[in-house]
């Protein structure tokens, strides 16, 4: 049987790492796929980089519209990334009636939506493991392996950079500022790390896994999103100190009233697995209905990390590009025309509980005023904190820390109750408020 043509777009890392893999293992691929996968044809910028590569086993070229146009490419591998050329490309490339596999997640988190019409209209695919934490099979997982179940929650560490920070800033004692350099030094962060620490990687990742565990359209504009960048190492001591590790999740809920689709740092009690995902790996939990709490675990970032997962889909595409279209795992896990309008809620609406760390003056009365506050609000409380004067400032301070965990109320009362506290003139400095999730 004839090898299914690749052309694949970029020779970056990731697709660097594609077409090393891919020659490396093509026997054992074939066994797997029952045809051979070739990479025919390559696009890249650097085109005598790119032939130094891929040397005679694919023809190099500069502009990428030769290779989403050519007759003789059966599937398109799109590792460009941004969302501008790449929409245009994948676009254009299912115009032709060619599959495409894409390891961009802000391309689908974005357009998904334009993107899996036309490719249903067209009748060709558009597979995706890669484009969220790659080495995890997690986009399979839900879409397949849970397909039977009723989908209750997805939680994860999705952002290797930003685990890597706050592993740093834990273990070491450093500050936000000193993580991040380190993790600059070590290549974890880009030299502008926004997109990274600002938590928008993780959103668009977030984004993509809420659309396949609740049937419902890709909705980026509708996330919450809150990063790092103002973390500090005290709350992270003081969350170990309660039993909490502090990371930066992706989590997507369905409750009654919608889903919610939210990124943000999050404590997790110390004793879960999750909590237990350290420096730049990643790690995912779902819930649903009849398999329970499963736990995914791997690597979210590497070129050939990353290069495995787009071959699994070269691997699938490739197997089912003759099926019937019917017999296809659809885009986002529900046939197109089962797909749910439920809403994504506003932060307001979320349920969840919360760390909250008052620096306040050291005197009467202040702990009575601030649970007054809570109490009225009908927000209960499970735990405090309030450290000696001089374990905050030294010898002869006159503030402290007052540390508060609250239990579950929805997020707009807990916003009037901040207010209240941060109006009181023995309250000294902005409230942290950071979320908490018991994950069980």
């Amino acid at each position: 049987m004839k090898s299914i043509q690749v052309g694949l777009l970029g020779i970056g890392t990731v697709g660097g790492g594609t077409f090393r893999v891919l020659q490396r293992n093509q026997a054992e691929i074939m066994r797997r796929a029952g045809r051979g996968i070739e990479i025919a044809m390559v696009a890249a910028r650097d085109l005598d980089k790119a032939r130094a590569l891929v040397g005679q086993a694919a023809q190099v070229v500069g502009d990428p519209f030769a290779v989403v146009n050519h007759a003789d490419i059966d599937i398109v591998v799109e590792v460009i990334g941004g969302t501008t050329l790449a929409k245009q490309l994948v676009l254009q490339a299912i115009a032709n009636g060619k599959h495409v596999v894409t390891a961009n997640k802000a391309l689908l988190a974005e357009h998904g939506n334009e993107i899996f019409a036309a490719a249903h209209a067209k009748g060709v695919m558009v597979a995706f493991e890669g484009a969220v934490a790659v080495s995890i099979p997690i986009i399979k997982a839900l879409r397949e392996g849970l397909s039977g179940n009723r989908i209750e929650w997805v939680a994860g560490i999705i952002n290797g950079t930003t685990n890597f920070i706050l592993t740093e800033m834990r273990d070491k004692g450093l500050s936000f500022d000193a993580a991040l350099a380190a993790a600059q030094e070590l290549g974890y962060a880009e030299a502008d790390p926004t997109f990274d620490i600002g938590g928008f990687d993780a959103a668009h990742k977030a984004t993509i896994l809420c659309s396949i565990a609740f049937g419902i359209p890709v909705q980026f504009a509708k996330a919450h999103v809150e990063g790092i960048q103002t973390l500090q190492a005290a709350d992270i001591a003081y969350a170990f100190q309660l039993g909490y590790r502090i990371k930066l999740l992706g989590i997507t809920k369905r409750t009654a009233a919608g889903v919610e689709l939210r990124v943000h740092p999050t404590l997790i009690p110390a004793k879960r697995l999750l909590a237990n995902v350290e420096g730049s790996m990643n790690g995912i939990m779902v819930k649903s209905d009849a398999a329970g709490i499963t736990m995914y675990y791997g690597a979210g970032a590497g070129s050939e990390q990353t290069a495995s997962a787009v071959i699994a889909d070269l691997v699938d595409v490739t197997r089912l590009c003759s099926a019937n279209t019917a017999q296809r795992v659809p885009h986002l896990a529900f046939q197109p025309d089962a797909m749910s309008n439920t809403p994504v809620l506003p932060m307001s609406d979320v349920v969840t509980s919360y760390y909250l760390r008052l620096n306040v003056a050291d005197e009467a009365g202040v702990l009575a005023n601030v649970t007054s506050i809570l109490a009225k609000a009908n927000i209960s409380i499970d735990a405090v904190l309030q450290r000696e004067a001089d374990e905050v400032g030294g010898e002869g301070a006159t503030q402290t820390d007052l540390i508060i965990l609250t239990h579950d109320c929805v997020e707009a009362r807990m916003n009037e109750a901040l207010a209240q506290m941060q109006a009181l003139k023995t309250v000294l400095a902005p409230i942290v408020r950071i979320r908490k999730e018991e994950l069980a």
